[in-house]
C-alpha cells in the first residue's frame, strides 16, 4: 500500500502539473511560505481530478486492494474529453481506454515480474543463513566462493559469484525445450520446481590476505553445508554447487565431497590440465605457492579424494608446460584420460557424452567446470583465456548428456566479470551451467 508520505509526495508533484490550485501568501507576511486556500480533502479532489499526473496514471495512484476508494476512481473517466474536441480518432482512442481500465496488481507484490526485483539470488531461489541455522533442511546449497589470489594469471574470480547470480536473473522456472537430448526425461523438467529444496546460502567469508587460512574456511564452510540434512534423499547430505572463484576452490570441495561421499570421479571441463606437479607450477617458489589453480588436481589425487582412473579432462587445448611429454605422463598417474578441443571436430557430442559416461561409470561423480572451456570469443571474462575452445552450445549438450550420472557435487570458476563485456555474456553462460548441474541432480523428480 502507499505510504502516506509517498501519497503526500505524489500530491505536491500533481499540484505543480496543475493550474487548478491558487496559493496566497502565509498570514504572518514574515516568511516566503505559502499555504493552501482549500482544505486538505477538497485539495485532494482538485489534484486527482484535474491534475496533468492523474490525466496520465489515474488510479495508479490509488491502493488496488479492493477498498472504497478504488471503486470510486474507477467510476470516473480514465481520460476526460474536452466537449470541444472534434478529432473523432482521439475521441474514439480516449473511449478505449476508458472503457478498457488496466488492473494492477495486489499491493504484496507476489506476483509481479520478478527478473530486476529483490534480493539477487541465484535463479531467484530462496536466501539462507545456512551457517547460522545448522537445523536448516535442503537438498541443494548453492554457496559462493570469492578467492582469486592462487592465480597464475589475471586476477578478479573473487566476484565471480556475484556475477553469475546477475547472469541467473531470467532462470527460476520453466521447462526448456532444449534441456537434454531428445527423449529426454530432462526436456520434462523445471529444476527449480521439481521438489528439491533448492537455498542459495550467499558467500563463504574467504580472507584475501592468506591462502592457507582462506582454504581452511572454504573447507570449513563445505563441511558445515554437508551436515544439514536433505529432504528427498533424506539417507545423505546435501549437494553441493560452489560459484568460484579461481580453480583452487575445488581441491576443498572435493576434500568434503569425499568425506561425505568416499572417493569421486571428476568430470574436469577446462582448458588446462590443472594436475600439474607443483614442481613446475609455484612449487618452485616455495610449498605453499605449489598449492593453486594450476595443481589442485595433482592434490587432490594425493591426498586420496578422487579416484585412481575414472577421472576425464573435456576441452583441453593449453599447451604443456614441463619439457617434452612429462606433465600429459604425470596427468595420467593423477588418474586422468582427456578429450582434447579438436576432438569434438572429429567425433560428435553424442560420442563425447558416451566416452565421458564410460570413463566415471556408476560411482559418485563431481563436476568442475572452468568457464575457459568455451571459447575465449564466448566467454572472455575469464582468468586464463585459450583460443580454440567449446562453444556454449556444445559445453551445455555435453553437460545435459551425462543424465542419470550420479552428480553429487559441481562448481563452475574462473568467471571474471571485470573482463566480460558490457552484456555479462560470460556470466549468462555461467549461470546456465549451473542451471545444468540442477538438472542432473533434480532430474530423477521426473517420473515416466
Amino acid at each position: 500500500m502507499i505510504s502516506s508520505s509517498l501519497l503526500q509526495t505524489a500530491l505536491v508533484l500533481g499540484n505543480l502539473l496543475t493550474a487548478s490550485s491558487r496559493f496566497v501568501p502565509a498570514s504572518d507576511g514574515k516568511t516566503s511560505s505559502f499555504q493552501r486556500e482549500s482544505d486538505e480533502l477538497l485539495e485532494m479532489d482538485v489534484l486527482r481530478q484535474n491534475s496533468l499526473m492523474h490525466q496520465l496514471y489515474g488510479d495508479l495512484l490509488v491502493s488496488n486492494n479492493g477498498e472504497d476508494v478504488l471503486s470510486k476512481a474507477n467510476s470516473q473517466p480514465f481520460i476526460k474529453v474536452h466537449p470541444d474536441e472534434t478529432d473523432e480518432e482521439f475521441k474514439g482512442m480516449c473511449s478505449f481506454y476508458n472503457e478498457n481500465r488496466r488492473e494492477y496488481p495486489n499491493d504484496d507484490f507476489y506476483d509481479d515480474l520478478l527478473q530486476y526485483a529483490g534480493i539477487v539470488t541465484f535463479g531467484h531461489t530462496e536466501f539462507s543463513q545456512c551457517f547460522k541455522n545448522a537445523s536448516l533442511e535442503m537438498d541443494i546449497a548453492i554457496v559462493g566462493a570469492p578467492f582469486d589470489t592462487a592465480v597464475s594469471y589475471r586476477p578478479g574470480a573473487r566476484f565471480g559469484p556475484n556475477g553469475i547470480r546477475q547472469g541467473s536473473r531470467r532462470l527460476g522456472n520453466g521447462i526448456s525445450p532444449v534441456r537434454g537430448f531428445p527423449g529426454s526425461k530432462l526436456r520434462k523438467l523445471d529444476p527449480f520446481n521439481s521438489g528439491y529444496k533448492i537455498v542459495d546460502c550467499g558467500d563463504i567469508p574467504m580472507t584475501p590476505f592468506d591462502n592457507k587460512v582462506a582454504l581452511n574456511q572454504l573447507y570449513r564452510g563445505q563441511r558445515a553445508l554437508h551436515n544439514h540434512s536433505a529432504l528427498v534423499h533424506n539417507d545423505k547430505p546435501p549437494r553441493i554447487i560452489t560459484l568460484g572463484g579461481d580453480h583452487t576452490i575445488t581441491l576443498m570441495a572435493l576434500r568434503s565431497a569425499y568425506e561425505n561421499f568416499g572417493k569421486v570421479s571428476v568430470i574436469h571441463f577446462d582448458s588446462h590440465l590443472d594436475t600439474w606437479d607443483p614442481k613446475i607450477i609455484g612449487g618452485n617458489i616455495s610449498k605453499r605457492a605449489g598449492l593453486n589453480h594450476g595443481t589442485f588436481l595433482h592434490f587432490a589425487h594425493e591426498n586420496g579424494y578422487i579416484e585412481d582412473d575414472t577421472n576425464i579432462h573435456v576441452g583441453i587445448r593449453a599447451p604443456y608446460i614441463a619439457p617434452g611429454f612429462y606433465d600429459e605422463d604425470h596427468d595420467f598417474e593423477c588418474g586422468f584420460d582427456k578429450i582434447v578441443a579438436r576432438d569434438l571436430d572429429i567425433i560428435s557430442l553424442k560420442e563425447v557424452v558416451s566416452d565421458i559416461k564410460k570413463r566415471v561409470g556408476n560411482g559418485p561423480v563431481y563436476i568442475s567446470v572452468d568457464i575457459d572451456v568455451v571459447d575465449v570469443a564466448s566467454a572472455p571474462g575469464t582468468g586464463t583465456p585459450e583460443t580454440g575452445g567449446l562453444s556454449s552450445r556444445e559445453l551445455l549438450t555435453i553437460l545435459d548428456g551425462l543424465e542419470g550420472l550420479n552428480v553429487i557435487g559441481a562448481d563452475i570458476v574462473e568467471v571474471l566479470p571485470a573482463f566480460d563485456t558490457n552484456a555479462d555474456i560470460t556470466a549468462l553462460i555461467a549461470a546456465q551451467v549451473v542451471d545444468s548441474f540442477l538438472g542432473l541432480m533434480t532430474v530423477d523428480s521426473v517420473k515416466n
